[in-house]
C-alpha cells in the first residue's frame, strides 16, 4: 500500500523539477484532510533578492480565492435574517445604477458571476467609486443567463456588506471567518505597515510580452487594497484551516443546509471542462467521480489554487509569489493523494518539458507573409522555428498557440489557424502567415476611420497597464500583454465590443483624435493612453 509520505515525497519531487522555469521565486503548499493538517511544503525564495527563503510564517496574497470568503459572510447574514441573496442590489444599495433594459440584478447573481456586467476597469482602488462608476456601463444580458467573471460583482458585494453592517471589509471577514476558524496569522487587508511579513510578489520582467517558462522576473508593484473581490493574505497553516472548514461542509461557519446553497452548480464556466460550473464563490465539478470544489487567484506578483475533495475529505491549497498557473500543481497533488488513500498506484508525474508539442510533425512547413517566411520543423517532440539566421524551439503557450525566444518573434506569441482540422496559416500579431504559398494582409482593407485605432496603449492599472490593437484580416483585435486575441465588433462610430459573445458587456472606446490617431481609449471604464511602442 503506498503511504500518504510517499505520495507528499513524489510531490515535492515535482514541485522541484518545476521551480526553474515555473516564473515564481518561492511556493509554499498545504495538505489536509478534514481534521487534521497532514504536511505544509515550502519551496525556493520568498525574497529573491536578499535570499531570504519562504517559511511557514511567510504570508500570500491569495487573490480571488477571497470572493468565497465573501460569499460565505452574505450567507451567514442571510441566514441570521438580515438580507435575502435573491434581493437585488439596490435594496441595500439605493444609489446604485447600471444602464439595463433587463430585470434587476440581485446579490445571487453577482455572487455567481451572473449579473452580465463588466469583469471591472481597476481605474480606482477603492470599491466604492468603482460600484458608483458601474453606472456608466451597460448590463448586456438578461441576470442569470450567462457567466462572465465579475470582480466588479465582488467589489459591489464587500460594499453592500460595509454598508449594511457598519463596518469595514477588514473587520467583517476577521469577525465572520479568520477568527471562528482561528485563522490568527491571516491578515484581512493589504497594507504597507504589513508588507515585511509578504513574500516579495514578481511579475514579468517585461511587461509588453508574454512571460516564457524561466523568463525574466522583476518584483511587481506594490499597492495597498482592502474589497471583498481580493484582499486576504494568508499561509498555507492557516489556509489549511479554511480547507478543514469547506471538507466538514461549512462546520463553524455555515449550516449544512447553507453550505449546500454555497457550493451549489449555478451555471456552466467558460474557461475548464464542460462539467465544471460556478456556485457562490466556488467552482464545483467532478472529477474521476469525486465532487470536487475549489478557486483560483491572481494578484500583482502572486497566484494561488485552492481545491477541496468533498468525497475524500482531502484539500490542498497552492501559494505562489510569481506569474505562474498553480492548478497544474494543485491538481497533480490532489491526484496523488487519492490515489494513496485508496491504496493504489500513484499517477505517474506530469511531463515537465515545456517545450514539448503533441503531433509536432502537422506543423511542418513554410510559412509566408510578403516577402518574409519562416520553416518550422518538428525534432523529437520539440517544433522548431528557423528563420535563416537562427534556430529556436518554441514553447506550447494556450490556444494552439506558441511562444519563440527570438527577437522578431518575442513580442506575441504565434497563433496557429487551421479550417477543417489542417493548418493553413499562422498570426504573429498583425503579420498573417500563410502555410506553403506566398501571401500575407495586402488583400484585407480594413475602414479607413478604423487605421486611427491601431497602436499601443498604456495606463498605470497594475493589473492590465499595457495592450496593443492591431488589425487583424478585415477586423481589429485587441491583444493583451500575455498574448490572448479578442475581436473587436463595431457598434457604433469609435466604440466596439470585446469579444466574440454577443453578450460581451467588456466595451473599447475610442477618442481623443490628433493627427489621424487615437490618444486615447476607454477600455471598459478605464482609461489609457498611445504609448510610442509598437
Amino acid at each position: 500500500m503506498v503511504s500518504t509520505e510517499s505520495a507528499i515525497q513524489c510531490l515535492s519531487e515535482f514541485v522541484e523539477r518545476q521551480l526553474p522555469t515555473l516564473n515564481a521565486p518561492g511556493v509554499a503548499i498545504g495538505i489536509t484532510n478534514r481534521e487534521h493538517i497532514l504536511h505544509t511544503c515550502l519551496y525556493g525564495l520568498a525574497n529573491r533578492e536578499a535570499g531570504k527563503p519562504v517559511t511557514p510564517e511567510t504570508l500570500f496574497q491569495i487573490g480571488s480565492i477571497s470572493k468565497a470568503f465573501t460569499s460565505i459572510v452574505l450567507l451567514q447574514l442571510q441566514e441570521q435574517g438580515l438580507l435575502d441573496i435573491n434581493d437585488p442590489i439596490t435594496k441595500y444599495l439605493p444609489w446604485f445604477e447600471i444602464q439595463s433594459k433587463f430585470e434587476p440584478i440581485t446579490l445571487r447573481h453577482l455572487m455567481s458571476h451572473t449579473g452580465g456586467i463588466i469583469r471591472g476597469s481597476d481605474e480606482t482602488i477603492s470599491a466604492y467609486t468603482e460600484t458608483w462608476n458601474l453606472r456608466y456601463t451597460k448590463a448586456t444580458a438578461p441576470p442569470g443567463d450567462m457567466y462572465h467573471y465579475s470582480n466588479s460583482g465582488y467589489k459591489v458585494l464587500g460594499v453592500v456588506q460595509q454598508t449594511l453592517l457598519g463596518r469595514s471589509i477588514a473587520e467583517i471577514l476577521h469577525e465572520h471567518i479568520l477568527k471562528p476558524l482561528g485563522m490568527n496569522a491571516t491578515l484581512p487587508i493589504i497594507r504597507s505597515e504589513d508588507r515585511s511579513k509578504l513574500a516579495v510578489g514578481y511579475n514579468a520582467f517585461y511587461d509588453d510580452r508574454p512571460l516564457p517558462a524561466g523568463g525574466l522576473l522583476a518584483p511587481a508593484t506594490w499597492l495597498e487594497y482592502e474589497a471583498a473581490d481580493g484582499s486576504i493574505c494568508s499561509n498555507a497553516e492557516d489556509m489549511c484551516r479554511y480547507l478543514q472548514a469547506l471538507l466538514q461542509r461549512g462546520n463553524g461557519l455555515l449550516s449544512q443546509r447553507t453550505f449546500e446553497q454555497l457550493i451549489e452548480p449555478i451555471i456552466s464556466t467558460d474557461d475548464g471542462p464542460p462539467n465544471k460550473h460556478y456556485g457562490l464563490g466556488l467552482t464545483t465539478q467532478q472529477i474521476n467521480g469525486h465532487h470536487v470544489i475549489g478557486h483560483g487567484g491572481g494578484m500583482v506578483g502572486y497566484t494561488a489554487d485552492l481545491v477541496a475533495d468533498l468525497d475524500s475529505g482531502l484539500g490542498v491549497v497552492v501559494l505562489t509569489n510569481g506569474q505562474t498557473d498553480p492548478l497544474r500543481i494543485s491538481r497533480y497533488a490532489i491526484a496523488l493523494l487519492n490515489a494513496a488513500q485508496q491504496g493504489g498506484a500513484l499517477p505517474e508525474m506530469p511531463a515537465d518539458d515545456p517545450y514539448e508539442v503533441k503531433n509536432a510533425d502537422d506543423y511542418s512547413g513554410t510559412y509566408h507573409c510578403g516577402e518574409k517566411s519562416f520553416t518550422l520543423r518538428s525534432i523529437k517532440n520539440r517544433l522548431y522555428l528557423d528563420t535563416g539566421t537562427a534556430s529556436v524551439s518554441l514553447q506550447p503557450h494556450p490556444a494552439d498557440s506558441y511562444l519563440v525566444a527570438h527577437p522578431g518573434f518575442d513580442l506575441f506569441p504565434l497563433h496557429i489557424k487551421r479550417e477543417n482540422g489542417e493548418i493553413v496559416e499562422a498570426f504573429y500579431g498583425a503579420e498573417r502567415y500563410v502555410r506553403g504559398a506566398s501571401g500575407g494582409d495586402s488583400s484585407h482593407e480594413i475602414p479607413l476611420e478604423w487605421h486611427a485605432y491601431l497602436g499601443s496603449y498604456r495606463s498605470h492599472n497594475p493589473w492590465l497597464n499595457y495592450f496593443r490593437i492591431i488589425q487583424q484580416k478585415d477586423e481589429l483585435a485587441l491583444i493583451h500583454v500575455e498574448g490572448e486575441s479578442e475581436p473587436l465588433y463595431p457598434l457604433e462610430p469609435g466604440l466596439f465590443r470585446l469579444g466574440s459573445d454577443p453578450r460581451s458587456p467588456e466595451f473599447i472606446r475610442f477618442g481623443v483624435i490628433i493627427d489621424g490617431k487615437a490618444m486615447q481609449v476607454s477600455f471598459s471604464g478605464g482609461v489609457y493612453s498611445r504609448i510610442f511602442t509598437p
